[in-house]
Formats: structure tokens, C-alpha cells, sequence
């Protein structure tokens, strides 16, 4: 089977990490931070020092990091991916990036000898952990072809999308979505209340009727308990908003409504809710709502 590394160790990746391990996977592991790889050790994984490290025992690697930066610096810093390189080496990138700079890496690991792949996911470590995350993919068709087993594993669903940039591009509208569906559901839940009817009304009238979602059906009840246990946090989904303008930016795209909820994402933080779950916009407008 083929031998994978995990670079980022956060929630998505250790979940990832888990039920490839449950698939009967052999993973070596890296993180920044040493204890974020202990769960990932407890169940069979080998924990190495550096991203070079991981390299050099690995025949395709998945990044899961914060931002294109970070994906640069454990791909090319010191004692980075590209410093343990060999002919099987394959890097598959499940980080969220602006597709522009994906192309940009795509291109130095490809000056470097090694194959590159977009591969982010939606879902969340909740079901990651199952397998039943959604992928997309973009890169070189014939690479992704190789690995097709274990994308298969990692996700129930496997989009391949052609050139480099394109899986990147798709992504960030998906995590739109997500910004605009917390935020209209956090809306209509606050007036509910403030119109001094029960919220969960609110909630099943929605939900019988073609508007609802995925968001509204589960993740919702638990927003109107004020359960905000993080499977992505606010301060997260902050920076993927900041990746969308950006992006809209290159692009020539005027997206009004991100603009606007990257403000509303950032006000939130600075009230002090940037490491709850991103569904936690409603607590920021239950406080200034008050």
C-alpha cells in the first residue's frame, strides 16, 4: 500500500490521519507543534522531526496547513519536503489556498522533480474521520490516477477538475457558502428571537420547506444552545473570507456580500469569539444584540 505522510496534524488532519490508519495505511507524521501528532502516535502512526523527514519516508504527502505561506514553508524552507525528494515523491495539498499561489507552488515543486496536487476537501473532521469527506482535485490527470485509492478512501466523493488552480478556485466558493449560510441562519435566528418567538420554530419551518440545508437541519440546533464546539473555527473560516477577496481581487470578480462578511467575521474576533466554532457568528450577534 502506498506509504503517506501528513503534514499539519490540526483537526482535519489528524482525522484524515486516523482513518487512513484505520484503512490499514502506514502514516508518518509531522506538526509544528509536537503534541498535536500524539493521538495520531497512540494509534500507529510514526512521528518524524521535519517535513524533510517526512519526505524521505513517504510516497505521497498531504499538507494540511494554514495558508500558502505555511504550505511554502514546509515545502521549501529548511529541512522542508523538497530537501527529502525522490523519484515516487507526490504532494497532495488539502490546505485552503489562493489558487494563484497554488499555481506558484505547483510549479517549484515541478521545477524540484516532485508531482503536485490540489486536493481540498469539505466536510470537516467529523466526517473525515468516517471517510466521507468530499474532495476536489486538480493537477496532472495521470498523477491523480495513482493515487485514486486513496482519495477514495479519504473521501466519498472524488471531483477531479483539470489544471492546477482550478480545484483552489472551486474551494473557495464552497467556504463562501458556508460564511453566507451561518451568517443568514444566525440572522434569522436572532430576529426570531428578538420577535420573542422560540427559535427552534423557526427551524422547522425552514426546514420543511426547499430552503433548508445541511447547516439548518444539524448544525443549527446546536447554534441555538449556544454549542459552538469548533470543527472549523470563526477565526478560520476569517481567513479563507480574506483568501476569497484576494482572490476576487486577481480574478476581477466584485463580490460585495464577502467584503461585508469579512467585516462582520473580523468584528467578531475582536469581540473575542475567534477560537469558537465559525457558527459562533450567532453568539457575536446575541452580544451585540443585547
Amino acid at each position: 500500500m502506498t506509504k503517506i505522510g501528513i503534514i499539519g496534524t490540526g483537526m482535519l488532519g489528524e482525522a484524515v490521519g486516523l482513518h487512513l490508519l484505520d484503512s490499514k495505511y502506514e502514516v508518518t507524521v509531522y506538526n509544528r507543534t509536537k503534541d498535536k501528532v500524539e493521538n495520531l502516535v497512540k494509534h500507529g502512526a510514526s512521528a518524524v522531526e521535519t517535513p524533510k523527514d517526512v519526505a524521505e519516508k513517504s510516497e505521497l504527502i498531504i499538507t494540511v496547513v494554514k495558508d500558502a505561506s505555511a504550505v511554502s514553508d514546509v515545502a521549501f524552507g529548511e529541512d522542508g519536503i523538497i530537501h527529502g525528494r525522490h523519484n515516487e515523491l507526490t504532494i497532495a495539498d488539502m490546505s485552503t489556498i489562493n489558487p494563484n499561489s497554488a499555481k506558484k507552488i505547483s510549479q517549484k515543486f515541478s521545477d524540484s522533480g516532485i508531482s503536485f496536487l490540489e486536493i481540498p476537501v469539505m466536510g470537516g473532521p467529523t466526517v473525515a474521520i468516517d471517510g466521507k469527506l468530499i474532495m476536489m482535485v486538480s493537477g496532472k490527470k495521470q498523477i491523480y490516477e495513482k493515487f485514486k485509492d486513496v482519495f477514495d478512501i479519504i473521501a466519498e466523493k472524488v471531483f477531479f477538475l483539470g489544471d492546477s488552480g482550478t480545484a483552489h478556485s472551486i474551494k473557495l466558493a464552497m467556504n463562501l457558502q458556508l460564511a453566507m449560510l451561518a451568517l443568514s441562519i444566525s440572522e434569522g435566528i436572532t430576529l426570531t428571537r428578538k420577535a420573542g418567538f422560540d427559535p427552534e420554530i423557526f427551524l422547522k419551518i425552514l426546514n420543511s420547506t426547499y430552503f433548508k440545508t445541511g447547516m439548518s437541519e444539524k448544525k443549527a440546533y446546536k447554534m441555538i444552545k449556544d454549542d459552538f464546539e469548533p470543527t472549523f473555527t470563526l477565526q478560520n473560516l476569517k481567513k479563507d473570507l480574506d483568501t476569497i477577496n484576494e482572490t476576487a481581487n486577481f480574478f476581477g470578480a466584485n463580490l460585495s456580500m464577502a467584503k461585508q462578511a469579512s467585516q462582520i467575521y473580523q468584528n467578531a474576533i475582536d469581540s473575542g469569539f475567534a477560537d469558537i466554532d465559525y457558527t459562533g457568528i450567532l453568539a457575536y450577534l446575541k452580544q451585540v444584540n443585547q
